[in-house]
């Protein structure tokens, strides 16, 4: 019987139990590998008494050089792991349910199909760059306008008609389903080439402009981003997941910090050219300051604070994929996107203000009835 009959087998008699086991210290399984070779991670909160029962589990190794336990996954056995914990802790397996979760190989991993190379009208990216258009804007107008100059390869971009055009709107959104927000940035990228580039009137296209709708990011528990840095290996990763949350920072703005922008002497981060082509500062936290120490012992990057390959910037897809990678590996079951940590962090500090606040009038009330 494999894995994941044995999670849905033992599914029934842990909704039975879950009510007496919540009051137990709780031992998280997820996948991971050590080099090449797959594992299955024990993750839980140092207790000594924990710790001398885990040792007992059959198959049982530590690692040292990053410090957790684990069993090699050809020796697992889920049901013999559970009644061995059961007395003294409750066992999460709900990473093990979902087989989109294990880990592979380093070597297969963010790997992404590249484009044919296209080369863009020089005056196209010479004017966005004129126009002080923001650096994110440039890349994502390059791209789109890549795409388009790709599926009319074979016509003259000045002679291509608005009815065409919009049939290749309308096909994206058929073929591809791309989002509401995507549908107007590939248009303003189109728009671009013919109403700045070419100098023509202002075009109306018959695709309707879908209306901009307010959606509320999902939030992720302080314990569920706890859970995702405690159990990340790789420190690397680990300061990329601890700054989007910690410092709050949209994708482009970590992956475009440099060394220089980390101000140890007055605590902050220095961004730069964020939203509105502005500067800002924002508070460095001791713990994240420790953090990205030991990262650049290790690494030494050189100009980048976090690196790609060849000394390069890291890229937007590679720092997607390995926050969802994450948070997959602990269990958390829903779309977890860089985006969501940056509105966690604002959340969690409005709901601690707000917090602060309540305590103050409290205490301003208390003053007043003495």
């Amino acid at each position: 019987m494999n894995l994941n009959k044995f999670c849905y087998i033992f599914a029934f008699c842990i909704k039975q139990t879950r009510n007496q086991d919540l009051t137990k210290p709780e031992i998280i399984l997820f996948y991971d590998n050590i080099g090449e070779k797959p594992i299955i991670r024990l993750g839980f909160d140092f207790d000594k008494t924990l710790v001398n029962n885990v040792k007992t589990i059959k198959g049982i190794y530590w690692n040292q050089s990053h410090k957790f336990w684990y069993i090699p996954k050809e020796e697992f056995k889920l049901s013999e792991i559970f009644n061995i914990v059961k007395p003294f802790a409750y066992l999460n397996y709900s990473a093990l349910r979902n087989t989109a979760a294990e880990i592979k190989p380093k070597k297969d991993r963010n790997k992404v199909v590249p484009k044919p190379k296209v080369k863009l009208p020089e005056k196209y990216v010479n004017l966005l760059e004129q126009k002080r258009y923001s650096e994110n804007t440039i890349s994502i107008y390059k791209s789109y306008f890549a795409d388009f100059i790709i599926y009319f390869n074979d016509k003259d971009l000045a002679e291509i008609s608005k009815e065409a055009i919009d049939n290749y709107i309308l096909n994206l959104i058929k073929e591809k389903n791309i989002s509401n927000s995507q549908q107007n940035q590939r248009i303003n990228a189109i728009k671009f080439y013919y109403e700045k580039v070419l100098d023509r009137q202002k075009e109306y296209y018959n695709i309707e402009r879908p209306k901009s709708v307010s959606v509320f990011p999902d939030v992720l528990s302080i314990s569920e981003i706890k859970r995702m840095i405690d159990y990340t290996n790789n420190i690397n990763y680990k300061c990329i997941i601890s700054l989007l949350y910690s410092a709050g920072l949209r994708i482009r703005e970590l992956i475009n910090l440099e060394i220089n922008d980390i101000l140890s002497g007055q605590m902050q981060i220095k961004i730069r050219n964020s939203k509105g082509n502005k500067d800002r500062y924002i508070g460095l936290s001791t713990h994240l300051l420790q953090l990205l120490r030991e990262y650049y012992r290790e690494f030494n990057p050189k100009k980048w604070l976090i690196e790609g390959q060849k000394s390069g910037n890291y890229s937007a897809e590679s720092v997607l994929s390995l926050v969802k990678n994450s948070a997959k590996r602990v269990g958390i079951s829903r779309n977890v996107t860089p985006h969501m940590l940056r509105y966690s962090f604002v959340t969690h500090h409005l709901e601690k203000a707000m917090d602060n606040f309540k305590k103050m009038h409290d205490w301003r009330n208390n003053i007043k009835t003495i």
